[in-house]
């Protein structure tokens, strides 16, 4: 079997992984931060591994610094890279995360009972690829290495009743650090990313022009973000921080303002309309454009009229 065509492996429970790493057990089933100052992982991992729980790693050393014409946005203090459980994760990202100065593993059920259960879902950069991670400055990089050690310091005390609800408060710290961090670098790659929106301006207007989107349908996000090289969550967060709107909002926009001009230039019948556009169903089209104008598509023909 060809090394591409391997079954991911999946790693059920942090006992697992540790055993996998060549570390002691985790002195807490459903948590633990290596501390990479005491593990040598490096080509102990297969590849590629899928994981049952939320991965937060900080590297020192981060590669792939973003150039925009001839500056260099991002920081040489090192980042903190992601990952959700049942992600397929590389053994070459792995290996570089777990012997980085800290990676921290978390099951989902230590979050059981808080409600960081369900807001842990709600931050998109458990998605993001490698290549997005967080870049961060000296003092940002303060701020996440005092949490880490606090975490440390806490899962080598004696466990006691208290500790769980102490660690979930400094994760809740991290998280909104790390959503901050990230708006942050979402503005410090201002100029990047209005390249990206014009880049995605100009895919989305090939699409409609080559008739894309009568075989295809309606362009997708994740199209989108394939094009441009971006993961699905990156794009919608970066063009929400630029614009204001996430990228379904951009496409739905952009379908609108072809509906408009194909219902105020053209005789088609508003199936015609909704076929041309990608719509499987014109009820589903004509349900948008209501939504966006208050007003159905032919009760815009007629007031345009």
């Amino acid at each position: 079997m060809k090394k591409n065509d391997q079954q991911p492996l999946k790693l059920e429970s942090l006992s697992e992984a540790h055993r996998m790493f060549g570390l002691p057990q985790p002195k807490h089933p459903l948590i633990s931060l290596i501390n990479g100052a005491h593990a040598t992982l490096e080509g102990k991992l297969p590849s590629p591994l899928v994981l049952a729980y939320y991965k937060i790693a900080y590297k020192p050393k981060l590669g792939g610094k973003l150039k925009y014409g001839q500056s260099y946005y991002d920081f040489d203090e090192g980042g903190l890279l992601f990952a959700a459980p049942g992600q397929i994760i590389g053994g070459n990202d792995l290996d570089g995360s777990v012997c980085s100065k800290y990676t921290l593993l978390v099951h989902p059920d230590f979050f059981l009972g808080y409600p960081l259960a369900k807001k842990v879902k709600e931050y998109g950069f458990f998605s993001y690829s490698i290549n997005e991670t967080l870049h961060l400055s000296e003092e940002e990089k303060n701020t996440i290495m005092a949490i880490f050690g606090f975490v440390e310091k806490e899962l080598d005390s004696r466990i006691d009743n208290f500790s769980h609800d102490v660690i979930i408060s400094q994760l809740e710290l991290l998280l909104s650090y790390a959503n901050r961090f990230y708006k942050r670098q979402f503005l410090t790659r201002k100029a990047s990313s209005t390249g990206i929106l014009e880049r995605m301006e100009e895919l989305l207007d090939n699409y409609f022009i080559n008739g894309l989107s009568v075989n295809m349908g309606i362009p997708t996000v994740a199209y989108l973000a394939q094009n441009l090289n971006l993961s699905p969550n990156y794009l919608s967060d970066m063009l929400r921080s630029l614009t204001g709107q996430s990228a379904q909002q951009h496409i739905h926009e952009r379908l609108i303002e072809m509906a408009k001009e194909k219902l105020s230039t053209t005789s088609l019948s508003v199936s015609e309309v909704a076929y041309a556009l990608g719509f499987e169903h014109s009820q589903s089209f004509s349900r948008l454009f209501k939504t966006k104008t208050k007003l159905s598509p032919l009760e815009f023909r007629a007031s345009f009229n």
